[in-house]
């Protein structure tokens, strides 16, 4: 069983912000795949032929590690069965790229994870978020805004692109994912 997990803020105040695009993906692959809704911001269904679990914590993006752990732990889930969807202020916005066994690069939310697993033996699907104009000089405060109308389209690419990344992953495994995906 695969535990795929979208990182972001619970409520209102955060949606369609830029540290949510990992909700957002979760929210497109559920609708793509047509996984049941079920409470408490969980879902269960099948891609490629795989049991697929896809998870909305409701933990603050820097306390999604205890989410996670108790995910992992009431599932049964081996590492490295986890799959993490986040935002990624490194990349430019558009961007993915798949990791393995990487650190947070400063991610507070995947930091929460590495720290309460233990491990980083864990798989990422890193969605960029950065403008044109580079890296913003507080990533804090840009990554609680929302995207302009400009970027909106961008941003619903990306995640329809990481949607098919996911998929492809399901059937075809990290190493050829990460060939055909990492640019």
């Amino acid at each position: 069983m695969i535990l795929i997990v979208g990182l972001g803020n619970p409520g209102k105040k955060y949606q369609k912000t830029r540290h949510n695009v990992g909700f957002g993906a979760v929210e497109e692959i559920a609708a793509n795949f047509q996984f049941l809704k079920l409470n408490a911001q969980i879902s269960k269904g099948e891609i490629a032929g795989k049991k697929v679990i896809l998870a909305k914590p409701q933990t603050f993006m820097n306390l999604s590690g205890k989410a996670v752990k108790d995910l992992i732990n009431f599932y049964k889930i081996t590492l490295p069965g986890l799959v993490v969807l986040n935002d990624d202020i490194d990349l430019p916005l558009g961007k993915i790229r798949i990791s393995f066994d990487r650190g947070s690069a400063g991610h507070k939310g995947v930091e929460s994870i590495i720290s309460e697993l233990g491990t980083k033996n864990f798989i990422r699907f890193r969605i960029g978020i950065c403008p044109k104009t580079g890296k913003p000089k507080n990533p804090e405060g840009f990554v609680l805004q929302k995207f302009t109308k400009n970027e909106e389209k961008i941003v619903q690419e990306v995640i329809e692109k990481t949607c098919e990344a996911i998929e492809y992953f399901l059937e075809s495994g990290l190493e050829k994912s990460m060939s055909k995906y990492n640019e």
